[in-house]
């Protein structure tokens, strides 16, 4: 039996930020089943910082969106159809076929994943899958951290930072620090995520603020920003701080180049350690970090939001209201 998916496709590649006309809806005919293939029924797609990197023509860690075809990204959903014994009808699976309502393709392409209790399927796009490992990854294994020290973490009220935050204080950080966009965003971080301090960073500049907020230093940046976050790190870090560069959302949407940190001679003088990295590569933590973080959340002691919007057509405008910092936890598209 054939079916009609609906999917989003880059047609322009975007200068400075992107607009709805650099992007399509196609409605696509699938064909009928081979064997071995599955069609699913797509019920959460996550839209991404990183997406913005992929919608340029250039050299990165995973490929460009090629244009005039439908683009990729974190989904889950329900099998509605199967020619595969491993995944029968109604299974629910993850995979990287987003942006579209209906996927369709071989069975090695999902990954069934169990319903938990009182758990949205949604959450395996944030603080149960790649989202939740990055903080987790970042923090661990690239920074390092250790009992009694300080964290500072920016973009903390994102999908990302509210998972590090948390994870730090489980981990043994001493004190936790954050930097939001919005007055609401910075209280949610103390009352709800457990950071110990935190500072809308339009108030005033980066530097002063985190200075304020950590009068004994940092030893632990988890950067999801770049920019003048970076360069207030730098100034903050103790000897011997370590940086997990995860992102520099700051540039994204730039058109010029950025310039770089102005004090990178505290890096030799404080002997630093700044490693930037991508999820991709660490993959093989994840066994070790879904046992701790489904503990977590089974007992209460990690918490998350979600920013839902409603609508594949609704889909380019969730992606730029990200961009733009408008969600609180993890932003998804519920498309059924």
């Amino acid at each position: 039996m054939t079916a009609v998916s609906t999917q989003i496709q880059l047609v322009a590649r975007p200068v400075g930020w992107p607009t709805h006309d650099d992007f399509r809806t196609v409605a696509v005919e699938l064909p009928a089943l081979a064997d071995g293939e599955v069609r699913v029924n797509n019920e959460f797609m996550s839209v991404d910082p990183y997406m913005r990197g992929r919608m340029n023509d250039v050299k990165s860690y995973t490929p460009p969106f090629v244009l005039g075809e439908t683009m990729t990204g974190g989904a889950i959903g329900r099998v509605i159809a199967s020619a595969s014994d491993e995944l029968p009808v109604g299974t629910v699976v993850l995979h990287q076929l987003g942006w579209r309502d209906i996927a369709q393709a071989d069975a090695a392409n999902f990954r069934a994943v169990p319903e938990l209790p009182g758990v949205p399927l949604s959450a395996y796009l944030g603080i149960l899958g790649m989202t939740g490992l990055t903080a987790y990854v970042g923090l661990m294994e690239i920074a390092g951290l250790a009992n009694g020290e300080t964290v500072f973490i920016s973009g903390a009220a994102g999908a990302v930072g509210t998972a590090a935050g948390q994870i730090a204080r489980l981990k043994g950080a001493s004190r936790v620090i954050g930097s939001a966009g919005t007055a609401e965003k910075v209280a949610l971080l103390t009352e709800k995520y457990g950071y110990d301090a935190a500072f809308n960073y339009k108030d005033a500049p980066v530097r002063q603020q985190l200075a304020d907020a950590a009068p004994g230093g940092i030893d632990v940046y988890f950067d999801n920003v770049g920019g003048d976050h970076l360069e207030a790190a730098l100034d903050a870090f103790n000897d011997g701080g370590r940086a997990a560069l995860c992102g520099a959302i700051v540039s994204y949407n730039s058109t010029e180049r950025t310039p770089g940190p102005d004090n990178m001679a505290n890096i030799i003088t404080r002997g630093l350690s700044l490693k930037g990295f991508t999820i991709g590569k660490y993959l093989q933590h994840f066994p070790a970090f879904s046992a701790e973080m489904g503990s977590w959340l089974s007992e209460g002691k990690v918490v998350f939001d979600e920013t839902v919007v409603d609508g594949l057509d609704n889909s380019i405008d969730a992606f730029l209201d990200l961009m733009r910092g408008a969600n609180i936890g993890k932003m998804v598209v519920r498309i059924s």
